[in-house]
């Protein structure tokens, strides 16, 4: 088996292995992004500190915005090649849970770096967290299952984990978003201290439990299953519980193989420059909203389309794949961690820097929030799935792209 793997590893420019000869060209090639990043990184903080003063001109401003965006996103899809690697390493469900909190830690560590700035934003990690749910539970998985759909007719997936996702998801997206908007202890859709402490104290232990849950007692629930004699369409598949049947198989992984710690530590360094970028980001964002006169909700977006676009490719490679269990998984799983890791570090920072936070949504936002949650429990209410209902998923991400030009 292993030996039929490497033309195709070699084929793509990969080592094949981590015991496989790699040249120097091969790995620079492939931590280009890395490159990339450290170069423009040092461009910023030192010959370039000025540049951001010619902000009133927009072709350069659209010149800064097209290199670090083209940056970063650069930089975020090497940080998914290297938890790719390290999810071959480890196999599921650790392949996408480590792929799913490097991806999410990126949007931690841009609104940390904003919150913490000279001028903060209260509204962006409000904006960016709805922009994440609203594409991944209606763009990603509409175009997961469309794609899918269109390709196998019907894709199975494990059910009990689609709705472990789902049950934590739900009460956690309306602590965080929409119980601010109604509290009285404060004027605006903000929290009291007290308020903050227990909702971020409530979320960081739930997502605890769910980790603790999906990486021990109920591991099985989140790995492919696999139909046993006599199971039909439209009936709960059997799971095995460990071997092969359960792996999520080929991730698409390409580029050479290193060890496990190497992976890690590369992983760090491709992150850091997304981390140190986010700050020069964040002012070109605000300062050509106001300029060009967009809607204030497009911060949001397009940070929210930073951090998820290697995970939406990785999961639409798995859906091409027929591994749909690994889609819903991080597709998913990313909804999830953005309240669970995002909310109660944004609300420290709030507590112990006074810096404002805004958390609650408009009345139109809740209801698209609400049907957008309440079609997800259909959806994956039993298996399996078809073209439809990523149709239905796409329509209500048309909706949520629709108001934020026309509130």
């Amino acid at each position: 088996m292993a030996e039929s793997k490497q033309p195709a590893d070699h084929e793509g420019g990969a080592s094949g292995g981590a015991g496989a000869p790699q040249t120097l060209l091969s790995i620079l090639r492939a931590e280009s992004g890395l490159i990339a990043g450290i170069v423009t990184t040092a461009l910023f903080f030192t010959v370039g500190k000025g540049w951001l003063g010619y902000l009133d001109s927009l072709p350069w401003l659209g010149l800064m915005f097209v290199w670090l965006f083209g940056v970063m996103i650069w930089c975020a899809f090497g940080v998914v090649r290297h938890a790719d690697a390290l999810a071959e390493l480890l196999g599921e469900p650790y392949g996408t849970l480590i792929l799913t909190l490097s991806v999410i830690s990126i949007e931690v560590a841009i609104l940390a770096t904003v919150m913490l700035g000279k001028t903060p934003n209260p509204t962006l990690p409000r904006e960016t967290m709805f922009a994440i749910l609203m594409i991944v539970l209606n763009g990603m998985v509409g175009t997961v299952l469309a794609v899918g759909g269109l390709r196998y007719v019907q894709q199975q997936y494990n059910l009990q984990g689609a709705l472990a996702y789902l049950a934590v998801i739900t009460p956690l997206a309306f602590l965080a978003l929409v119980i601010p908007t109604f509290t009285e202890s404060t004027s605006g859709p903000t929290l009291q201290w007290q308020q903050a402490i227990v909702i971020g104290a409530m979320t960081a232990l739930l997502y605890a439990a769910f980790l603790r849950i999906q990486t021990t007692r109920h591991r099985k629930f989140f790995v492919q299953p696999k139909l046993t004699a006599g199971k039909g369409v439209g009936q709960t598949p059997a799971v095995t519980p460990s071997g092969s049947d359960t792996d999520m198989g080929d991730s698409g992984h390409h580029g050479p193989i290193y060890s496990g710690p190497v992976h890690a530590v590369l992983l760090l360094a491709t992150l850091l420059p997304v981390v140190l970028l986010s700050k020069p980001l964040a002012a070109l964002l605000d300062h050509g909203i106001a300029q060009i006169g967009l809607p204030n909700a497009l911060g949001g977006v397009v940070i929210a389309m930073l951090i998820l676009s290697p995970e939406w490719t990785a999961a639409l490679q798995a859906a091409m794949r027929d591994q749909l269990q690994r889609a819903v998984n991080l597709s998913l799983g990313s909804a999830l961690s953005t309240i669970g890791l995002t909310v109660p570090v944004m609300l420290a920072i709030s507590l112990f820097t006074g810096t404002p936070l805004k958390l609650g949504l408009s009345s139109v936002d809740i209801v698209l929030l609400s049907v957008t949650l309440f079609v997800c429990h259909i959806t994956f209410s039993g298996a399996p799935t078809n073209i439809l209902l990523g149709f239905v998923h796409l329509v209500l991400f048309g909706t949520y792209v629709l108001l934020i030009f026309k509130p």
